[in-house]
């Protein structure tokens, strides 16, 4: 119902519980969040969302990472206003305007590498369909048709990029996905594939993919092109060693395969770098961006225009470099926890996309000291967590990894809550659980 200019809802029962009732029978069975999170948001502001019962949360989550400025950012806020007052169409496919026109000149300034010939290649809805048109420029481009992926890698749900995810559950129910993807073992210190670990298991899996790729008798022709992310953010939270990336760099690089790094949950800022491959120093041939950047559809100028202004504090408030200082803070104090609770089996991440491992430390250790996965806690923490107000996610193999993904604003202050409230939401969970 339109009141007043705003959408409003017809029901009379202003409550979470009733909200999220009448969503069960609007909405199929694929919603996710709202199982994990039990609320219906009223509204929000930088770091904080408050919900219909007036209960406010820190928002760990940020919409999986695309908030890089918080919620209803001055910036953001200020560029709809003009927007909205200049008379630019909402929608122009593809043709030309003063809008995108900047947002181009600015988007394309922050790729590293200028000597290279960077372009536009394709502005879509979401990053599953940017995914999408970067594995058809690599298939044209090259005249060939396989590709690598990673195991643990997400990059979408649409019929081909979900043929590149990693996890196989989503993939059961649906037959016939995009032929010709080969999987290999991603790189992973504390649950190394190869049952090896540290640089040891990195400079070992380096020497796979190398080999694989130069066997003439490897099973597989030459790929279009490797597709990866620096920081696997749904598979876990895990940080591609430096070295195991720039071998990949420069095994594609020598056989005319295309790399094209998936940035659109690490990228613009969240690592501490403006695109996470840059801790590796390396240049890829296609970079898949989306969420922190406004998710630029096709023709929707306004999603240009706050796009733009993203762009523009990310840079004039050097948010990369708040974000490595934040997010090593984080880190310390995460480490200083794991010290006296060793359910965190390990603390990892860059930036402020971080990750939690959490294990049951009762149960023997793997070769590499390694211990089970513990599902059951990590649930239980993320339940913890929002009862006392903090919202976060969970990733990994089996939903045993606590992911922390705040927005790049996140002040010191705030920092310390969300150490606060994790720790007492940990100490929650491991009284219900290990009773």
């Amino acid at each position: 119902m339109l009141n007043d200019g705003l959408l409003h809802s017809t029901t009379s029962q202003k409550t979470n519980a009733n909200y999220l009732d009448r969503q069960s029978k609007f909405e199929s069975n694929v919603r996710s969040y709202p199982r994990k999170l039990p609320l219906a948001i009223a509204k929000a502001h930088g770091v904080w969302v408050t919900d219909v019962e007036g209960t406010t949360y820190l928002d760990c989550l940020a919409g999986a990472g695309t908030l890089a400025l918080g919620h209803n950012h001055e910036a953001i806020m200020a560029s709809l206003d003009s927007f909205l007052t200049s008379g630019m169409p909402m929608h122009t496919l593809d043709l030309t305007t003063a809008v995108k026109d900047a947002f181009s000149e600015t988007l394309l300034g922050l790729l590293p590498g200028q000597g290279r010939d960077y372009c536009l290649q394709f502005c879509g809805p979401s990053g599953a369909d940017a995914v999408e048109a970067a594995i058809k420029l690599a298939k044209t481009a090259t005249g060939r048709h396989n590709i690598i992926s990673f195991s643990g890698a997400y990059h979408g749900m649409t019929h081909g990029a979900l043929a590149l995810t990693g996890n196989t559950a989503p993939k059961n129910a649906v037959a016939n996905l995009m032929p010709g993807v080969q999987f290999l073992p991603y790189p992973h210190e504390y649950r190394c594939p190869l049952g090896i670990g540290g640089e040891a298991g990195a400079e070992a899996l380096s020497y796979y993919f190398t080999q694989f790729i130069e066997d003439v008798e490897s099973g597989v022709s030459l790929p279009a092109a490797v597709i990866l992310e620096a920081v696997q953010g749904e598979g876990g939270v895990n940080p591609a060693p430096a070295a195991w990336l720039q071998q990949i760099r420069e095994v594609t690089r020598k056989h005319g395969i295309l790399l094209i790094l998936d940035e659109v949950q690490a990228g613009f800022g969240r690592t501490g770098k403006m695109f996470a491959f840059e801790h590796a120093g390396i240049e890829p041939d296609v970079i898949v961006m989306s969420k922190a950047v406004g998710g630029t559809f096709r023709g929707n100028q306004m999603a240009m225009a706050t796009g733009l202004a993203t762009l523009e504090v990310l840079q004039r408030q050097n948010l990369p470099a708040q974000a490595a200082k934040r997010g090593q803070w984080l880190r310390e104090q995460l480490g200083l926890l794991q010290q006296r609770y060793p359910a965190m089996g390990q603390v990892r991440g860059r930036g402020l996309m971080l990750g939690i491992e959490i294990v049951d430390e009762r149960q023997p250790a793997d070769r590499l000291g390694s211990f089970p996965m513990d599902p059951e806690l990590a649930v239980a923490i993320q339940q913890h967590c929002f009862k006392q107000g903090l919202l976060l996610e969970r990733g990994g193999r089996n939903g045993n990894v606590i992911r922390l993904l705040p927005p790049l604003i996140i002040t010191e202050e705030q920092c310390q809550l969300v150490i606060q409230r994790f720790e007492e939401a940990l100490k929650g969970a491991l009284s219900q659980v290990r009773k």
